[in-house]
């Protein structure tokens, strides 16, 4: 096995770039026995490749891209998706879903909860949910903050109850669940698979939300960690204003990025952490190579274990009785 070292990660582009094609025309034409692929183009990195290899794959004839913004969504997200598509030469819809959300009390009851904890909060407000970073420098459970953006700039913070996140999130998935309604209704219409965007980093710790942004018919980039998402996105000639961006969920009026809202770390460290756990290399060896103390590495342990536990849900078909003996 090879020494696990901070360029354990890098990959052979052309090599995977191929691979990943053969299995994207193996899953679609012979499996599904479908035309080409349907891509939600967010503006971010893990979309951009998914619909450049799908471009690559099947040409930009059979690939559609599907733009979906709303109200709380960055604008920059809805430019670079469409500078993207035309860059790719591919056809793109945009289909705003800001009345959908707003009929499925989607707004209306995040504001809600906004308005409990800070009962100054009215228009113009914009709002985020941030993870607990210190439970990593020592023992302790997660949680959330709601952090508040006034009129004036002024940040305002409040820890969020259990009940409270649960139902701040609840409504928040409404929205990746009404993108994927209209990424299978364009997809139906035009005999194509829906292409998934999650990534290698986000399956293994449960960023994504079923039914949702996890509800699609193949994940061609989900083998990939997130720095190496990066890397075959430079091969590949992905615009440098997606890579350089940072990566975001852009459900949040207030800017909130993946590290904040959810891992806590860097990608090019997390990344190196998750390996290095899923592969048990031994800890004296992570400890030196990333130049962490033991303790600290048993931490991040303990929160992946955590996190995968409380998300397998997300990555198993619903348990039924086919399988199971009388």
């Amino acid at each position: 096995m090879r020494t696990f070292d901070r360029k354990i990660l890098e990959i052979d582009c052309v090599t995977e770039a191929t691979r990943i094609s053969e299995f994207m025309k193996k899953t679609v034409l012979k499996e599904y026995r479908r035309r080409g692929a349907v891509v939600g183009l967010s503006g971010g990195i893990d979309s951009a490749l998914t619909a450049t290899l799908s471009v690559k794959t099947f040409g930009k004839e059979r690939i559609l891209g599907i733009i979906l913004p709303e109200k709380e969504s960055s604008p920059e997200s809805e430019m670079l998706a469409r500078e993207l598509a035309n860059r790719l030469g591919i056809k793109a819809e945009t289909v705003p879903i800001t009345p959908m959300l707003q009929s499925l009390g989607v707004y209306q009851r995040r504001d809600a909860l906004v308005k409990k904890y800070f009962p100054e909060f009215t228009e113009g407000w914009k709002y985020k949910m941030a993870i607990s970073k210190d439970t990593i420098g020592k023992e302790g459970l997660n949680f959330f903050y709601l952090i508040a953006v006034d009129l004036h700039g002024g940040a305002h913070k409040a820890r969020l109850s259990l009940s409270d996140y649960l139902e701040m999130v609840a409504a928040t998935d409404m929205k990746q669940r009404t993108r994927m309604i209209q990424l299978y209704f364009y997809a139906e219409k035009s005999n194509y698979v829906v292409a998934g965007t999650t990534n290698k980093s986000e399956l293994l710790q449960g960023f994504f939300v079923k039914y949702g942004d996890g509800g699609v018919d193949m994940e061609p980039i989900a083998h990939l960690y997130k720095t190496q998402v990066y890397q075959l996105s430079e091969f590949l000639g992905v615009p440098q204003e997606i890579i350089k961006r940072t990566p975001s969920p852009d459900t949040w009026s207030a800017m909130v990025s993946d590290e904040e809202f959810y891992f806590r770390v860097p990608y090019d460290l997390l990344d190196l952490l998750l390996y290095a756990h899923e592969r048990q290399i031994p800890l004296a060896d992570v400890s030196n190579v990333l130049d962490m103390p033991q303790e600290k590495i048993l931490r991040f342990y303990k929160d992946f274990n955590a996190k995968n536990k409380a998300t397998r849900h997300l990555r198993v078909m619903p348990p039924n009785l086919m399988d199971r003996s009388e």
